[in-house]
């Protein structure tokens, strides 16, 4: 006679003890059951049986039920996130579900977990002051975790799907104009770090991307440079890694003067060559972008009267000016190549000494 896949035990007045067959245990071969205790009816135990039964008719395994969401998270980035994410990536993923996801549906079962419940969870993060926007971050970590759960059979539906987010409003993409370009051209001119700004401003090179270059990555006399890869840190230390995407490997076009910046930084610096960083900190390692952007970055914007952008916006200068350049010239009937922000089309004028040029974009008519 078959044994009974689930059964209901009396426990007490309103308490009742439900207990499901789930297999056997690899390793001693003995039968296992998930034992859950209900409060109430014996109608509402019931019901709660038949829906583990059904459950685990449909696929689900229910030897998951007891896994936490905290456990469950840890298992995913470990075995999911980490393996297709770069480091960076992988640590914003493990810091938005530290912040936000763990405290409130952390220590609840994974299977528990209902569209109510995060939907709720985003409801109080809103209130805490949290942006639309890194609430929608978090969403989508979150619900990438919990598909995969689905075709792991954890839980049968992905509760984050179809969820109410806040509205995100167009932020202000900071970016420098013209005028205010040809203003930080001439503030770095007498700066120690004078041709990373001036490679960052005229490249549209990510700083991960510029930060990691090797004198390998540069051909002075051809005056371009190969953007292959990027530098990071990560928990063993500095590592060299793949580039954002497959299509961010191309070779950028450098400007005159900038050539000429790097010409000179080859004669005060010995260990110009080969494999060695091109921009490094004052003692000699790679630079930390966080450090150099509070050091550096943000005293000269501050000293030049600047708005107060981010290093990475030089990015999305360098591809305001761009577009700015190449209007002129569909206008001008001059032709203009720009590639992905590698061979921006910057009207830079250089000096005969090839000092720091004036910014002229688009340029003077008279030149023409």
């Amino acid at each position: 006679m078959a044994r009974k896949v689930g059964q209901i035990v009396r426990r007490g007045s309103s308490t009742w003890l439900v207990r499901v067959y789930t297999g056997r245990d690899v390793e001693t071969k003995k039968r296992t059951y998930l034992n859950q205790t209900i409060y109430g009816a014996l109608r509402d135990a019931q019901a709660h049986l038949n829906k583990l039964l059904g459950e685990r008719d449909r696929g689900r395994r229910l030897d998951s039920s007891k896994q936490t969401l905290n456990q469950y998270l840890d298992r995913w980035l470990e075995l999911c996130a980490k393996p297709r994410l770069r480091a960076k990536s992988l640590k914003d993923y493990e810091g938005l579900l530290r912040r936000y996801v763990r405290p409130g549906l952390g220590p609840k079962a994974l299977a528990s977990i209902s569209a109510f419940d995060i939907q709720t969870l985003y409801g109080d993060l809103l209130v805490r002051g949290l942006s639309a926007r890194s609430i929608r971050y978090t969403h989508a970590v979150l619900r990438s975790a919990l598909k995969q759960a689905t075709r792991w059979n954890l839980i049968l539906s992905n509760p984050a799907d179809s969820l109410d987010l806040p509205r995100q409003d167009r932020g202000h993409i900071g970016v420098l104009n013209v005028e205010q370009a040809r203003t930080f051209v001439k503030t770095i001119s007498a700066h120690p770090h004078c041709s990373l700004f001036a490679l960052a401003l005229t490249t549209g090179m990510r700083p991960s991307e510029y930060l990691g270059l090797t004198w390998n990555d540069l051909d002075l006399d051809r005056g371009t440079v190969s953007v292959s890869h990027t530098l990071e840190w990560r928990k063993g230390g500095w590592q060299f890694a793949e580039t954002k995407r497959s299509r961010s490997r191309r070779l950028v076009k450098l400007q005159t003067w900038v050539v000429a910046l790097l010409r000179e930084q080859v004669l005060k610096e010995k260990e110009a060559r080969g494999d060695a960083l091109v921009f490094r900190a004052q003692r000699g390692g790679p630079i930390r972008e966080s450090r150099f952007v509070q050091e550096h970055f943000k005293p000269l914007l501050k000293s030049a009267e600047l708005p107060a952008i981010r290093l990475y916006d030089l990015r999305h200068t360098c591809a305001t000016i761009s577009l700015i350049a190449d209007k002129w010239a569909q206008i001008s009937g001059r032709a203009t190549r720009s590639r992905a922000l590698g061979g921006a089309a910057l009207r830079l004028v250089t000096t005969e000494k090839g000092k720091p040029p004036a910014f002229l974009l688009p340029p003077k008519s008279e030149e023409g």
